[in-house]
């Protein structure tokens, strides 16, 4: 990136993070000018917006996009840049970052972030695509999408207190989910309390519900919750920080390129956005996404 002739479209979700978004920036610009490179910034009032800004940078071939948010203006950027020569940078200012986490990107430093983009060294990752939608880390179809749908409902509070507030309001009544499954084309009839599809190890912030998941073996982790009592459920949720959770005898992976899961009434989400209800069809796609990291 050193070269005066470069350009990075720089895309910024201003209230990602609690504002950390806009204070992640004004870190990281200077880093990135001093390099030489010319930044053009942009900022969508919404995210049909963003997306247009950011498909007309590239397409006006910039030499990267780079995304100062989360997990959200991540997913973003992946409609855009999948299957393209350019490639994404991330300055992480969101809560949870585990995209950025995941590509091996500093997440509590944006000028650190910045180096990795003026360096521009890149390496190739696997996407998972649903549909015609691409995303980075993991597909949430169970208990975990349950509490995104009640908290995306709430008004109050803000940040994650919210999504603790959805998550014991869901305890109260949530019983396991009957699930069919079409893992490379076998089917599977099952109970359980969750299904996660994960190109990545982890989302929400660090919860490593598809621990071992790689972005460049070319397969998605499928990881299903058999049924626990709602109190062992509670207890186990700590040890999905550390990914430890794979011991536990509910616990069970499968490795494919394909995935249908179907349950009636639940919605799926991937990089914490809402996908929209199952039955949903995932396949990975190697190598779809460069990434300056």
């Amino acid at each position: 990136m050193a070269s005066h002739s470069r350009e990075v479209a720089l895309l910024t979700n201003p209230t990602a993070g609690k504002g950390r978004a806009a204070r992640a920036r004004a870190a990281a610009v200077p880093r990135l000018r001093q390099s030489g490179a010319r930044v053009r910034s942009i900022e969508g009032r919404d995210a049909d917006e963003a997306l247009d800004l950011a498909r007309a940078a590239v397409e006006d071939g910039v030499d990267a996009l780079v995304v100062v948010g989360g997990d959200g203006l991540v997913h973003l950027a992946c409609q855009v840049l999948a299957g393209t020569p350019t490639p994404l940078g991330v300055i992480p200012a969101g809560t949870g970052n585990d995209a950025a986490r995941t590509f091996g990107v500093p997440t509590d430093d944006p000028v650190a972030a910045a180096e990795r983009v003026v360096a521009g060294r890149t390496h190739t990752v696997d996407l998972a695509r649903a549909g015609s939608t691409y995303y980075a880390t993991v597909l949430a179809a169970g208990f975990d999408a349950v509490v995104n749908e009640r908290a995306n409902r709430m008004r109050f509070p803000r940040g994650q207190s919210r999504y603790t507030l959805a998550t014991l309001a869901e305890l109260r009544t949530f019983e396991p989910i009957s699930y069919v499954l079409e893992l490379d084309g076998e089917e599977q009839r099952l109970d359980a309390m969750l299904v996660a599809v994960g190109n990545g190890p982890s989302f929400g912030g660090g919860l490593r519900i598809t621990e071992g998941a790689s972005v460049t073996d070319g397969r998605l982790d499928v990881v299903v919750i058999r049924p626990v009592g709602k109190m062992e459920l509670v207890r186990t949720y700590p040890k999905l920080f550390k990914g430890t959770h794979t011991q536990h005898p509910a616990y069970e992976r499968h490795r494919v390129e394909r995935v249908t899961v179907a349950a009636p009434g639940v919605v799926g989400y991937a990089d914490g956005e809402r996908l929209g209800p199952l039955p949903l069809t995932v396949e990975v796609v190697p190598q779809a996404l460069r990434v300056l990291a």
